[in-house]
């Protein structure tokens, strides 16, 4: 009796002694959407494809595109949307190719801790070069919008909206979008060199669908942005 007591209280003292021990640690895959703990800086390259080759409908002489402008935001800030009026900055931008008040509308949003950089760089007439600038990301901000005027154009522009460069927790080290052409809302004209015709109100800003941008039912891209990580 006394031996079946005595080996009951061992089993169950090993049992208690197995029980007490930490059982080995697997690290935790990050959740969706897990952000970068850092801040990371982005080449931003913009290079066009709209050619008279490639958009031969009305392809305007002096063709050429103004300069980048953009930002890195959180998702309470865009600089465009499909559907969506345009601001008094994103308007005149696609108008005369000018960054202002596009550049006050985003520092207010850097102001209000909605946006984290302005960027910018000149425009370009030979397309065998590219637009470049620099743009910082953080985890608060991980969002990069940018634009640039179709020149000449009633309202036209290119750009990209809320680009996203955190990837599961990291960084991306290198991102192409393809950029197609909008129309602003914000000027009634039909041709590249149609004559100043304010829309009152303001149309909602969609993607261009004119001849000059579909060829053959197909819609024609005019550019690509490419942001790549610095030091990686």
């Amino acid at each position: 009796m006394r031996a079946l007591r005595s080996s009951h209280l061992l089993v169950t003292a090993a049992l208690v002694a197995a029980c007490g021990k930490e059982a080995p640690k697997t690290p935790a895959a990050p959740p969706p959407g897990a952000m970068p703990t850092a801040a990371a800086e982005y080449t931003v390259i913009i290079k066009s494809t709209w050619t008279k080759k490639t958009h031969p409908f009305e392809y305007p002489s002096g063709a050429h595109f103004s300069g980048m402008i953009g930002a890195s935001h959180n998702a309470k800030y865009s600089i465009f949307a499909v559907g969506r009026r345009p601001t008094p900055g994103l308007e005149r931008l696609s108008e005369e190719g000018k960054h202002s008040p596009l550049d006050t509308e985003i520092r207010t949003a850097i102001d209000q801790g909605n946006a984290l950089m302005l960027f910018e760089s000149g425009g370009i007439k030979n397309w065998k070069d590219s637009m470049v600038a620099t743009v910082r990301v953080d985890p608060a901000h991980p969002l990069v919008s940018v634009v640039n005027m179709i020149a000449p154009s009633p309202d036209w522009f290119t750009g990209a909206s809320d680009v996203n460069l955190a990837d599961n927790g990291a960084w991306i080290t290198r991102r192409t979008v393809t950029l197609y052409a909008y129309d602003s809302g914000g000027d009634a004209g039909t041709t590249y060199k149609a004559k100043d015709k304010d829309t009152n109100p303001k149309k909602p800003t969609t993607r261009a669908s004119t001849r000059h941008f579909v060829v053959h039912g197909r819609v024609k891209p005019v550019a690509t942005v490419t942001f790549v990580r610095k030091g990686s």
